[in-house]
C-alpha cells in the first residue's frame, strides 16, 4: 500500500503546494515565527517550535531554497521575470536593475515568461524561485501580472507595475511611473496649440480596460471642454500604429494625435504620409516614452520622456532594501513624465476660405 502524498488531491491531480503562510495558519503563529522556526533561530520557545515541526510535517511543507539562502545571507542574485525584453520601456528596465546590481556585486538572471497561462507562469516562478536571490517581475502585460501575483509570499519580490488607480499598501514592494500625469500633459499641450480635440491611439493595458494613460488624456480633454473620441487601440510596435494612422487619416477633422509609445507614433507618421496629409502642417503627432529614435525621425517626435532606466535601478535597490532588511521603502512613482517639445507638433492648420459670395446687384 503506498502513502499519501500531500501534494496531491483525492482525484490524483495535483494541487498547490504548502506555503509558509499555510504553516503559519495550522501552526496558530505568524509567518515570521515560522520562518525564524525553519532557519533554526533561537529565539522561539520550544513549545512553539514543535507545533510548527508538526505543521511542516503535515502539510508537506518544502522550505524554498531561495527564502533559505537569503536567509542565511549565502545568495547575492536577483532573478528579473519579463514578457519581453526588446521593447523600448522594458530593456531600459532592465539595463536599470542591471546597473545597480552590478554596483551591488549582485548576479542577475532573466526568466522570460512566454505566455500567461497558469501553469507556464507557475513553472517559470518555480525556476526563478529555485535559482536562488530575490525577484523582480516586470508586470506591464497579463503574463507578467500573473507571474507577480504567483510568487510565493515568503520570498522577497518587487513588481514594476503600471501606474495603480489607488495607492496600494505598504505591503505591496511597487514601483511605477505616472503615466496619467504624463499622458495628461501631452494632451494639455496639444490643446493649448490651438486644436480642438486630440486623438488617442492606445497601447494595451494589463491591468484594466482603461490604462492610466488613456485616462489622463480623457482628463486633459475634460478640463478643456474638448470633445472625447473613442480611442483607437493598438499594439505595442509600429505596425499597430501603422493600422490605426491609416483609419485617422481619412478623417479630415483629424488634426492632433497622441500614440501611447514612440513607436506607434512611428507607425502613424508613416500612414499619415502615404495618406498625404503633413506633419505638423495637417496634422500634429506627440508619442510617449521618448525612445532613442524619437529625436531622429522626419520630422523629429514630441512626446513624453519617462525615466525607465531610473525606475530599474529604483526596482532594484527597494528589492536589495528588503533582502538586507536595511530600509523600509514604501512604494511610490519613481519617474516624474518631461514633456520634450520638438517638431512634430504645431497649431492645426488654418480653416480654409470658402468659395466667394455670390449676388445681385440692387
Amino acid at each position: 500500500m503506498t502513502g499519501h502524498n500531500p501534494a496531491m488531491n483525492v482525484t490524483g491531480h495535483t494541487r498547490r503546494a504548502a506555503s509558509i503562510r499555510d504553516v503559519a495558519t495550522a501552526a496558530g503563529v505568524s509567518y515570521q515565527t515560522v520562518s525564524r522556526v525553519i532557519n533554526g533561530h533561537p529565539s522561539v520557545r520550544r513549545t512553539t517550535r514543535e507545533r510548527v515541526q508538526a505543521a511542516i510535517d503535515e502539510l508537506g511543507f518544502r522550505r524554498n531554497a531561495t527564502a533559505h539562502a537569503l536567509a542565511s545571507g549565502r545568495t547575492r542574485a536577483v532573478t528579473v521575470l519579463t514578457a519581453n525584453t526588446t521593447h523600448y520601456g522594458y530593456a531600459s528596465i532592465l539595463q536599470g536593475i542591471e546597473e545597480a546590481a552590478r554596483a551591488a556585486s549582485y548576479a542577475v538572471g532573466i526568466g522570460v515568461l512566454e505566455s500567461a497561462d497558469e501553469a507556464a507562469v507557475a513553472a517559470e516562478v518555480q525556476r526563478a524561485s529555485d535559482a536562488g536571490g530575490g525577484l523582480i517581475v516586470i508586470a506591464y502585460d497579463p503574463a507578467g501580472v500573473a507571474a507577480l501575483a504567483a510568487v510565493p509570499a515568503e520570498l522577497p519580490v518587487v513588481g514594476v507595475v503600471e501606474t495603480p488607480t489607488t495607492p496600494p499598501g505598504g505591503d505591496r514592494p511597487w514601483v511605477w511611473t505616472d503615466d496619467r500625469e504624463a499622458a495628461y500633459e501631452a494632451t494639455r499641450h496639444l490643446l493649448s496649440l490651438g486644436h480642438e480635440t486630440v486623438h488617442y491611439v492606445a497601447i494595451p493595458s494589463s491591468t484594466r480596460r482603461t490604462s492610466a494613460r488613456t485616462t489622463g488624456w480623457r482628463q486633459a480633454l475634460k478640463e478643456a471642454g474638448a470633445p472625447e473620441p473613442l480611442p483607437v487601440q493598438g499594439s505595442w510596435g509600429p505596425a499597430g500604429g501603422h493600422t490605426a494612422g491609416l483609419a485617422l487619416a481619412g478623417d479630415p477633422a483629424v488634426t492632433a494625435i497622441l500614440c501611447g509609445n514612440d513607436d506607434l507614433a512611428l507607425g502613424v507618421l508613416r500612414a499619415l504620409h502615404e495618406a498625404g496629409r503633413s506633419v505638423p502642417g495637417e496634422v500634429s503627432v506627440a508619442g510617449f516614452d521618448d525612445a532613442p529614435h524619437s529625436a531622429y525621425l522626419t520630422p523629429s517626435l514630441t512626446t513624453v520622456r519617462l525615466d525607465f532606466t531610473g525606475l530599474g535601478r529604483a526596482a532594484f535597490a527597494l528589492l536589495h532594501g528588503v533582502v538586507e532588511e536595511s530600509a523600509q521603502i514604501a512604494p511610490h512613482p519613481v519617474s516624474v513624465p518631461e514633456l520634450v517639445v520638438r517638431e512634430s507638433a504645431g497649431p492645426p492648420p488654418a480653416p480654409r476660405p470658402g468659395p466667394p459670395a455670390t449676388g445681385t446687384k440692387a
